[in-house]
């Protein structure tokens, strides 16, 4: 009796610190100490007088108690790989375990929920820019669960980018930066798959380019690349979500004229002249402005994608982070655009 007793408190011990198999290893030892306090050819010991039982008993005891064990363990791993099994072999298109936890919290969302993210998991966005705007657009689109993420740009990382570039990083100076870019969001989410173009985007690539995503969004800095990518974009019949800072002040708009809206030539017929509206190299950028409109356009692409809410279709928004000021203003499509008129 005093040795079931024994084995019993080992076991509630375990159970109660979560030793796990730790007590497994006491319980043999235990065990062990009272076969040989029964060995056969012993003429009388006094530990086997205070433990009780004999020699063959506490053998058959064991064998009971390994083979209870055994049987646990077995359904155990049965277990294991029942719960596993799921999402190694997961249908295209369907969650992971996994995925599901990350995106809970859309998924909770009325706006948004299982269906939104599903969407979102099929979507392919196209990201032109990898720098101020780009590196926020990015990591929003990883986070949010976009399944395929292409990004475009010619250029490297330099210290002089690390001041509003957050996707970048000291260590990743001179590497390009769309590996850069690629590195962070595989880090933040190993479910999407990235795709990578270290090249500038020129006429005679554009829109093949364009045809392969369901959604461009454009964050660079000059004027002929927003104009070339408004252009792929109505040749593809693809929106654009095009972004814009300088200094103090950004702009976010979504130009889709297959649906009847504005391009981009729409609202902006004729490129300043050079000059009049620096680039950030030359003017220089608070450092979170790019953040808040960078955020601005990823916030659009998932209701884009999901179908959230309302888009900015017809509508520009102008915030002045120095005075804290939000506007909106409402834009046309125009009859006589060079780009789209008369295309749709």
């Amino acid at each position: 009796m005093i040795g079931l007793l024994g084995f019993v408190a080992l076991w509630a011990l375990g159970r109660w610190r979560g030793w796990g198999a730790s007590w497994l290893a006491l319980a043999a030892g235990w065990w062990v100490i009272l076969l040989l306090a029964h060995l056969p050819f012993q003429a009388e010991n006094p530990l086997a007088g205070i433990v009780g039982g004999d020699f063959g008993g506490w053998i058959v005891f064991g064998m009971l108690a390994a083979a209870v064990l055994g049987y646990r363990e077995v359904l155990r791993a049965v277990r294991r790989r029942k719960a596993v099994a799921p999402s190694e072999t997961a249908p295209s298109g369907a969650f992971r375990e996994a995925e599901l936890d990350r995106y809970a919290r859309h998924i909770l969302l009325r706006e948004i929920g299982g269906p939104g993210q599903k969407r979102l998991k099929g979507a392919k966005v196209l990201v032109v820019g990898a720098g101020g705007l780009g590196s926020p657009v990015l990591l929003y689109l990883a986070a949010a669960g976009v399944g395929v993420i292409g990004v475009i740009d010619h250029d490297v990382v330099e210290g002089s980018n690390l001041q509003r570039q957050v996707i970048h990083t000291d260590g990743r100076i001179g590497m390009p930066k769309v590996f850069s870019a690629e590195v962070a969001m595989r880090a933040l989410n190993p479910f999407i798959e990235v795709r990578p173009y270290h090249r500038q985007l020129t006429e005679e690539i554009a829109v093949d380019l364009v045809r392969d995503y369901d959604l461009v969004l454009d964050g660079t800095d000059d004027f002929e690349t927003r104009y070339l990518v408004n252009r792929a974009c109505v040749a593809a019949g693809v929106p654009l979500i095009s972004g814009a800072i300088t200094q103090w002040e950004g702009q976010v708009s979504l130009f889709d004229p297959a649906k009847g809206g504005p391009c981009y030539a729409c609202v902006f017929p004729v490129k300043p002249a050079a000059g009049l509206v620096p680039t950030c190299a030359e003017a220089g950028v608070a450092a979170p402005l790019p953040g808040i409109i960078g955020s601005m356009m990823a916030m659009e692409a998932v209701k884009w994608v999901t179908g959230a809410g309302e888009g900015l279709a017809g509508r520009l928004v102008i915030h002045d982070a120095l005075y804290t000021e939000t506007r909106v203003i409402g834009v046309k499509r125009r009859a006589d655009c060079e780009v789209c008129g008369g295309r749709h």
